[in-house]
């Protein structure tokens, strides 16, 4: 299998990038600003593979208890941890953070960026034709989105939190996107273990699917909802032009 195969799964992130900025096209965020947010998401990907190992090495957990390591805390607290310190350092105090949804427009990208070079990684290490056409296939619609999922509810409660004083916040939208993303990867590590029985094993390796389409249903209905109130704004702010244009003062 040639390895410049691999550099397909830059594909699924990249469509998923223009679906989020379609979703954004009332208002879009700055070109080089997404961008940035998507390449420091990429860059996080070394320190990342690096906290890993180091924990691997110091938590030698396996079976159960390292399946449920490995998922929350191996993978979802240190990659979510990773998105959560992008979003901050990258974009949290630029004025082109100033609406509600710009939290997920963010947020997403470095999810998305992040899961473009973890894609990239994945495939290269196919050895089989028909292992990387499942392997792209499965990444694609499951591996790829969850991790914009997950990043998106980080960015969607810290953006309420800072414009509306209400919510968990950033380290609320830090520990729903590490349950989710948790549940994602212990499910598919104990699928994977003789010592449930075949039907829990299937069970099992339909809780990551769940995960996606829950976590997309409510992401979108609350990015729906942040656009709505960020329209809100927009117009209330407009109005209040018109009338000091006008001499008038609107309370």
């Amino acid at each position: 299998m040639p390895q410049w195969m691999a550099l397909t799964g830059v594909l699924p992130a990249l469509a998923l990038m223009a679906i989020v900025d379609l979703a954004d096209a009332k208002r879009p965020e700055p070109h080089w600003q997404v961008r940035k947010l998507a390449l420091f998401g990429a860059l996080a990907v070394g320190p990342v593979y690096l906290a890993q190992l180091w924990l691997a090495d110091r938590v030698p957990l396996a079976g159960v208890l390292g399946a449920l390591f490995d998922g929350f805390v191996s993978a979802a607290l240190v990659e979510e941890g990773a998105k959560a310190l992008v979003l901050w350092l990258g974009v949290w105090r630029h004025p082109a953070f100033d609406e509600r949804l710009d939290g997920i427009v963010y947020a997403t990208r470095a999810g998305l960026g992040f899961a473009l070079v973890e894609n990239v990684l994945a495939l290269s290490h196919t050895d089989s034709t028909f292992g990387f056409v499942g392997t792209f296939v499965l990444r694609a619609f499951f591996a790829v989105p969850v991790h914009a999922i997950t990043a998106g509810f980080i960015g969607d409660l810290a953006a309420r939190r800072r414009f509306d004083g209400r919510g968990p916040g950033l380290l609320g939208g830090l520990a729903i996107a590490v349950c989710l993303h948790g549940l994602y990867d212990a499910a598919l590590s104990l699928a994977q273990l003789p010592v449930f029985s075949p039907a829990t094993r299937v069970a099992l390796a339909l809780v990551p699917m769940a995960v996606v389409a829950a976590g997309f249903l409510v992401l979108r209905a609350r990015a729906a909802t942040a656009l709505l109130l960020d329209d809100a704004d927009h117009l209330h702010g407009h109005r209040r032009e018109q009338h000091a244009e006008a001499g008038f003062v609107l309370r």
